[in-house]
């Protein structure tokens, strides 16, 4: 297969995936969703994977299990709303930088965190 044809098919698989239609999900409280923030995770399990949380108030929440450097070890669950950041404040997310290791390096990363959930972590 030549270089041209494998990237006309990668293009096709992605529109193919970005047209799905959204997975059900069911809908989650407030309260709900700082439980699941606050509980444990399988690290090896859950590494590089992403978890549709629920509805929050309208919009999808996911969790991006994130892993770079050693592991499972520093496997890392990041919950937040699956929109832009430029979408954020129209469903009443607060934009956050979360930093996320790449190999021996890190890169920021802007979510759209359910404000519950940033209310959360500024109360610690």
């Amino acid at each position: 297969m030549r270089l041209r044809d494998l990237t006309a098919c990668l293009a096709v698989a992605a529109l193919a995936v970005a047209a799905a239609p959204p997975p059900k999900a069911r809908r989650i409280s407030d309260a709900e969703l700082v439980r699941y923030a606050a509980s444990k995770f399988d690290a090896r399990k859950w590494m590089f994977q992403r978890e549709v949380v629920g509805l929050h108030r309208g919009t999808l929440v996911v969790a991006d299990y994130h892993c770079g450097d050693v592991c499972p070890h520093y496997t890392r669950r990041i919950i937040h709303y699956d929109v832009t950041p430029a979408d954020c404040a129209r469903v009443g997310g607060v934009v956050a930088s979360e930093l996320v290791v790449r190999g021996i390096g890190v890169r920021k990363l802007e979510i759209c965190k359910p404000a519950v959930l940033a209310k959360a972590v500024s109360a610690r």
